[in-house]
């Protein structure tokens, strides 16, 4: 479990991660999501002991990260895909991580067979591509056998095949018992992996709660209605409009309703007498709910223009 309280980082006059609280629950994957500049790194960072907090604490399993004599065995963590000796051989550099932290040599081979990097652990750190990196990250953070384990962004180069990997690794995990909480940008990935989605925008928590409520929540859901007669249906928006629903007219024979459910329509519709053809929920994706949510903590918004 992951505990943060209260948790602020300031560098100077900027606020980089304002008053965040937020429990990560094990058994779960725990997805991080907010724009760049949001302080999802620099909270990462904290937890792992590698910034101060200016305020507020971080906790793995009810202790700070420095109180561990062997944190490999009670967090595994990959910031940075990167972040290893470019002349140093995959399996060399596990081999110092494990040594590091009593973990057993055999424990090296385990992992690096996991992530399929058997045939290429000789190979120096510094020849590996980025989506290999990724691998031997990922093997860095299971080296321990940690409950805890910590993911900035795991998918980064990784081939479709990997991404699946990764995606049911993550929910193996989690399915042990363990807590994982992971970073990333690609909405339909996380719309995929994650059961809980915690959310910040300039610092600040904007939302956390299981994904599924997250996109239910979103102004973006529509309701579909479909019929044989253009009046019919005229008749059936304008009642509906009384009630405070919009509806867009997408063809002659065809509606998408916001601001209401399946159920009130086609009680409605039954009562004027009005025959459908089709009456549907269209539900928003994880990608237009996060938007919405995050719209106001944009860093650097592009202008809109007409494309033509």
């Amino acid at each position: 479990m992951i505990t943060l309280t209260g948790l602020t980082k300031r560098y100077g006059g900027t606020t980089a991660v304002d008053d965040l609280s937020l429990t990560i629950e094990p058994g779960l994957v725990t997805g991080f999501l907010g724009p760049n500049g949001a302080g999802k790194s620099t909270t990462m960072r904290m937890i792992l002991g590698l910034d101060r907090p200016t305020a507020g604490t971080a906790l793995v399993s009810g202790r700070r990260y420095g109180e561990f004599r062997h944190p490999l065995c009670q967090v595994g963590a990959l910031l940075d895909a990167k972040a290893l000796h470019p002349g140093r051989g995959g399996r060399r550099s596990l081999l110092a991580m494990a040594r590091s932290n009593g973990i057993a040599r055999r424990r090296v081979d385990e992992v690096l067979d996991t992530v399929g990097l058997t045939d290429a652990a000789g190979k120096r750190a510094g020849a590996y591509s980025l989506g290999m990196s990724q691998r031997l990250g990922i093997a860095g953070a299971l080296l321990g056998d940690p409950p805890v384990l910590m993911f900035d962004e795991p998918v980064n180069g990784l081939d479709p095949d990997g991404v699946r990997w990764v995606r049911e690794l993550m929910r193996s995990l989690a399915a042990e018992g363990r807590t994982v909480f992971v970073s990333s940008h690609l909405m339909s990935e996380m719309e995929q992996t994650a059961d809980r989605l915690v959310v910040i925008g300039k610092g600040r928590l904007i939302a956390d709660a299981p994904i599924a409520e997250i996109i239910a929540r979103s102004s973006r859901r529509r309701v579909k209605v479909r019929g044989p007669h253009q009046q019919g249906l005229r008749q059936l928006a304008a009642h509906l409009a009384d009630r405070g629903v919009t509806a867009e007219v997408v063809s002659p024979g065809e509606l998408l309703l916001s601001g209401t459910a399946v159920e009130p329509v086609g009680e409605l519709a039954h009562r004027l007498g009005v025959a459908l053809h089709e009456l549907s929920s269209q539900e928003a994706t994880l990608e237009q709910a996060y938007m919405e949510l995050t719209a106001d903590s944009v860093e650097y918004a592009a202008s809109q223009q007409e494309v033509w």
